[in-house]
């Protein structure tokens, strides 16, 4: 493991905008739990696609598709 500074744009909680020494741009840090809740969402909407339960898949669909802008948003104010 190697220790990095880094520069934080926003408050410390679950999600972060930073930028690592040398990028040009910031990036969005999540947490590994989100990520794994964010995976499970993909795959109960593909499950229930394959499953021809379209309103499942679109509901899926749109909580993640919230949780993206909410990610995009701190983006751009902590930017």
């Amino acid at each position: 493991m190697e220790r990095v500074e880094v520069e934080l744009f926003t408050p410390q909680h679950n999600d972060a905008v930073l930028r690592l020494a040398g990028r040009r741009f910031p990036g969005v840090l999540i947490q590994g739990d989100s990520l794994h809740a964010l995976t499970e969402d993909v795959q109960r909407a593909l499950h229930a696609l394959d499953n021809g339960d379209v309103a499942e898949a679109q509901d899926e669909l749109r909580s993640m598709a919230a949780y993206m802008r909410g990610l995009r948003d701190m983006y751009v104010s902590g930017a």
